[in-house]
């Protein structure tokens, strides 16, 4: 009959073994915290600031606002959210090609926006806890108006930190973009394909 002491060696031993085990497998990434969302927001509109008083033309600009979407953005997360349910039925190939052209789509459209801000600046002052994600909350100070809010919503379920919405003077980015790609989608009989075609020229 076995000895206490072999059985706990033997304890010891398993335990150690359960140890090493447990310490190879892969963690999960840490939770996203407040300071991490404000991070990344701080980043986001430092670029900004940088792109609008650049003085560059409207095409270069539209071209950096591009790179800092797909930096910053959990484009692929907004692309089929906006998409809503056509995006269940496209196929994988439709779906990155429409994801793409999104990209290009929604970076002009909001890169325009951004750009009536010059010789103005952003300044982020807060993030707090919403749900599964941080809301981070900036100002935004132009010449000549009154300055106003510019919300951000931060997730890390990409695997990283990165914004999925925008709250510019209370107008929603996704709900705003939801309806307007419905109407376009509608606009050409549901096809995907001739929406994908068409983004580019939007």
């Amino acid at each position: 009959m076995p000895s206490d002491l072999t059985l706990s060696r033997r304890g010891f031993v398993a335990g150690l073994a359960t140890a090493a085990a447990l310490a190879a497998l892969p963690r999960p990434a840490l939770a996203l915290t407040a300071e991490a969302a404000k991070g990344l927001v701080d980043k986001t509109v430092a670029d900004i600031n940088s792109i609008i008083n650049s003085g560059k033309s409207e095409a270069a600009m539209l071209r950096d606002f591009e790179q800092l979407f797909a930096r910053y953005a959990d484009v692929p997360a907004i692309a089929r959210s906006v998409l809503g349910t056509a995006a269940r039925s496209a196929s994988k190939g439709q779906l990155s090609a429409y994801t793409k052209a999104f990209q290009g789509y929604i970076s002009r459209k909001y890169g325009r926006r951004f750009r009536e801000f010059q010789g103005g600046k952003i300044d982020v002052a807060e993030a707090r806890a919403v749900k599964s994600y941080y809301e981070v909350i900036s100002t935004a100070r132009l010449k000549g108006e009154a300055p106003f809010e510019v919300r951000w919503h931060v997730s890390d379920k990409s695997g990283k930190s990165l914004f999925f919405n925008i709250i510019i003077e209370g107008v929603n980015m996704l709900a705003s973009e939801r309806t307007e790609m419905g109407a376009l989608l509608d606009q050409r009989g549901g096809s995907l394909d001739r929406l994908i075609a068409d983004l580019s020229s939007l």
